[in-house]
C-alpha cells in the first residue's frame, strides 16, 4: 500500500481567502466556479474535511485569477489582490467573470 501522499495544510484556508476576497457566500461559490455540486461541499474544501479535485482547485484559480501552484502549494502564499491578473487561456472568458443573475 505505501505511505499516504501527504495533504496540504493551507489548503482550505486558502480556498476560504479567495472566497472572502472575492465576497461570495459558501451557498454562491459552485456557481461561482461553474461546478455543479452541493453548497455544503464549500465547507468542507474549507475546514479540510474533504480535499477538492483537481478540476476543482483549477476553478477555483481561473475564478481567483492565480496559477493552480498558488493554492496547491503550501509554501506559496495568496497574493493580496485577488482576482490576481493570470489569465488561464483555456479557460472560456464566461467562466472567468460568470455574472449572477
Amino acid at each position: 500500500m505505501g505511505n499516504p501522499r501527504p495533504k496540504q495544510k493551507n489548503l482550505g484556508e486558502k480556498l476560504r481567502l479567495i472566497r472572502k476576497r472575492l465576497d461570495i457566500p459558501q451557498d454562491r461559490m459552485p456557481f461561482r466556479l461553474g461546478l455543479e455540486m452541493h453548497p455544503g461541499r464549500i465547507s468542507e474544501y474549507e475546514h479540510n474535511k474533504r480535499e477538492p479535485s483537481l478540476y476543482t482547485l483549477l476553478a477555483y484559480a481561473n475564478l481567483a485569477g492565480v496559477h493552480l501552484e498558488v493554492i496547491a502549494n503550501d509554501n506559496v502564499d495568496l497574493p493580496e489582490q485577488i482576482p490576481g491578473d493570470v489569465h488561464h487561456p483555456l479557460t472560456p472568458p464566461e467562466q472567468l467573470h460568470c455574472n449572477e443573475d
